[in-house]
């Protein structure tokens, strides 16, 4: 009897030690491993910064991308109804051909090992990840500059619309996104000779600062602007532009209702451009970072607007929407360089200066150059990206000569603009010459006056 009272006490027991020891087991386990918690809880903050930098590197990528579509309404809006597919099929060109070489071969050039450019590592991203070691994945990297690539090959296709030929345009995009804007990138933002930062390199010896320009005023778009006004003026005028007397003759855009809504979006992508350019938005002080770039690039392209408003208001007699639209992308493009080191009032001084200077840069380069520049794109990015990035040099709060930093931060964003719109026209130049030699960059006038988009596409935008 007491054998079998000790048998139902053990299979109670049983009964309750087992499920409590299956309920205690993970709760001893991790008391066991309380320090290796610890470490793994570090790596999971770790892990979810990167996560957060990805995302936001990859929606500011989004943003600039979307300002493709705002640049093909610009252009489209300012130019005559007759070559809008045109205009639409080169903006869809600069993309997709931009981004498949730029991946191929200018993305190495850019960011490889090199002083001067960079070593090509064709395709190949493993390469590219152990040399380029920013914390992000090395994929969205390359999405994020592809971008950076393809506006600065979309700018040249505004001056030059409406007389080349769609095949020569194709030609020499390949050129800006395998090598003109690649290797001044380098330069500039890729570690070589005007960003490198060592006590003995040429830039800290002779000016003790080195180049800033942190989103492309100059790197982007001046490169496209100075392309562009050397493409414009190898080419030619349009056909009617200028009289027997030499003067300028208006040619309107068929619709200022798609130039307004491409400035808008092209606003609204700034705010990846500028902003995105941080590359980062976990970190302390990175979220501080992006919001004064937000305000930075917000107030410049209003006071370029409004300036460019009053101007054109006083020179002209009447408030022109045109140059309203221009002073914004020109305040746009201006503060581009130094949106992260200029205050809010050094910013909207920035865009005010660019929306001015933009108004008689066109009508300097228009009346007295005889360049016939559509849409105004190397005034708007050659001319006021080249100041905007030489005001960085006076408005910066640290380094900036109206902040007692001497003229040495001056010099080296002087220099540097000087430079690389040196290598961007030089070779714009050569190029546009030897195609013009070889092949015509210019459709013959029969097909300028009736349009490129039956010639040159077979369809035209606007079935009437």
């Amino acid at each position: 009897m007491k054998q079998l009272t000790e048998g139902v006490h053990t299979a109670a027991y049983r009964k309750i030690l087992i499920p409590l020891f299956l309920l205690l087991f993970p709760l001893i386990t991790t008391a066991q491993t309380s320090v290796p918690e610890e470490v793994s809880n570090a790596d999971k903050i770790a892990e979810l910064s990167t996560g957060l930098n990805t995302v936001w590197m990859l929606l500011a990528a989004m943003l600039v991308f979307f300002m493709q579509p705002g640049f093909a309404l610009v252009e489209a809006g300012f130019t005559r109804s007759k070559n809008t597919a045109n205009i639409l099929m080169k903006n869809l060109v600069d993309f997709m051909v931009g981004s498949i070489l730029f991946w191929f071969i200018g993305f190495g050039l850019m960011f490889g090992i090199g002083d001067v450019f960079g070593t090509p590592h064709l395709f190949d991203l493993d390469a590219m990840s152990n040399i380029i070691q920013n914390g992000l994945p090395i994929e969205g990297f390359l999405i994020f500059q592809t971008v950076f690539c393809a506006t600065s090959a979309t700018i040249v296709s505004g001056a030059m619309a409406e007389r080349t030929k769609f095949s020569m345009y194709l030609a020499y995009t390949i050129a800006i996104s395998v090598l003109i804007y690649p290797v001044s990138g380098h330069w500039t933002w890729g570690g070589g000779w005007l960003s490198n930062a060592d006590p003995d390199s040429f830039m800290m010896s002779v000016f003790g600062y080195t180049f800033h320009d942190f989103a492309g005023s100059t790197v982007v778009h001046s490169v496209g602007g100075w392309i562009a006004l050397v493409g414009a003026a190898i080419l030619g005028p349009r056909l009617g532009k200028y009289g027997k007397d030499g003067k300028s003759k208006a040619i309107p855009g068929h619709n200022l209702t798609l130039a307004c809504l491409g400035v808008f979006i092209l606003w609204f992508g700034w705010f990846g451009f500028n902003p995105g350019s941080q590359l980062a938005a976990a970190g302390y002080g990175d979220q501080t970072a992006i919001s004064h770039v937000f305000l930075t690039t917000n107030l410049a392209a209003c006071t370029g607007g409004f300036l460019a408003l009053l101007v054109s208001w006083i020179k002209y007699g009447k408030p022109s929407l045109s140059l309203t639209l221009n002073g914004i992308l020109a305040g746009l493009v201006g503060v581009t360089a130094g949106c992260d080191l200029v205050s809010p009032m050094g910013a909207a001084l920035i865009g005010a200066i660019c929306g001015t200077v933009m108004i008689f840069a066109v009508e300097f380069i228009e009346h007295r150059l005889k360049i016939d520049d559509p849409v105004g794109a190397s005034s708007v990015h050659g001319v006021c990206g080249s100041l905007g990035t030489i005001l960085t040099g006076l408005f910066a709060v640290e380094g900036g000569t109206f902040y007692g930093g001497g003229f040495g931060f001056l010099g080296a964003q002087i220099f540097g603009v000087i430079i690389v719109g040196g290598w961007a026209a030089l070779m714009g130049y050569i190029i546009f010459k030897v195609l013009d030699k070889v092949h015509g960059l210019r459709v013959p006038a029969r097909i300028e006056e009736e349009g490129l988009d039956i010639y040159e596409h077979g369809e035209s935008a606007y079935n009437h």
